[in-house]
């Protein structure tokens, strides 16, 4: 292990014991007390800043960021998924539009040509903290009275539930690695080309109806994504236990 990387794990051993907001000591005080120069140092704090364990806030120094939020690969909408956290979600609207499909959408949602939609821009937030940029499409004619402000701070699939009597009974969503454009950047309050990860998903109802789809970009920084895995008997075992069931 080089002595970067010994820096890098003493940071992260550090980390375990910080808050989110916990300030590092200056540079100059801890390249001291772990007894490296500065150039060590700032290495291994540049790492821990794009993996996101920590933010450096130029002439304030480097800050704590606490675990990032973990998505399991299961149905479930993101204001459940920070409440099951303890957090508390938020959703601003910043774009409502009432416009026909384009190709893509329409294709997504089987939309007959010229079919409008609802189409809705909103910030995901968690404790106040932007989280993903969320843009969702939504056939009219299953929400034609839905306004703006009925999505402040609430759940979609809330609102479907009990307004509409709709449920997203199946969902297919794709993951895949992104940066972020000036405009995401802006609004997640991050640089320029931040990593990020993109969803896109396309939810239906019971009857296997499309009733939203939804392309949304996620703070890189912040988020990650875990999934459980279960390993299959081997080869062997299987033909054991099919011999251990056979009748006598």
């Amino acid at each position: 292990m080089t002595k970067y990387h010994a820096v890098r794990d003493q940071l992260l051993d550090r980390l375990e014991s910080m808050a989110a907001g916990d300030q590092f000591p200056p540079e100059r005080d801890l390249a001291q007390e772990i007894g490296v120069s500065r150039m060590t140092l700032r290495r291994a704090i540049d790492e821990l800043v794009a993996r996101g364990a920590v933010r450096r806030r130029h002439g304030s120094g480097v800050f704590a960021l606490g675990p990032k939020l973990d998505q399991a690969l299961v149905a479930s909408s993101f204001t459940e998924d920070m409440r099951a956290r303890g957090l508390k979600p938020g959703a601003h609207t910043l774009e409502f539009e009432i416009c026909q499909a384009g190709a893509r959408v329409q294709r997504q949602l089987q939309l007959s040509e010229g079919e409008e939609i609802v189409a809705i821009t909103r910030l995901r937030l968690a404790d106040d903290e932007p989280i993903a940029l969320e843009e969702l499409n939504v056939p009219r004619r299953l929400l034609p009275d839905l306004r703006a402000d009925d999505l402040e701070n609430r759940s979609f699939y809330e609102l479907l539930q009990e307004q509409h009597g709709l449920e997203i009974a199946h969902s297919v969503q794709t993951i895949e690695p992104t940066v972020v454009d000036a405009e995401e950047a802006k609004h997640l309050d991050v640089p320029l080309h931040t990593p990020a990860l993109l969803f896109e998903r396309t939810s239906r109802s019971s009857e296997g109806a499309p009733i939203e789809f939804v392309r949304s970009v996620y703070r890189g920084d912040r988020y990650k994504i875990r999934t459980e895995l279960t390993v299959p008997p081997s080869q062997p075992q299987q033909e054991k236990r099919g011999q251990g069931q056979e009748a006598p």
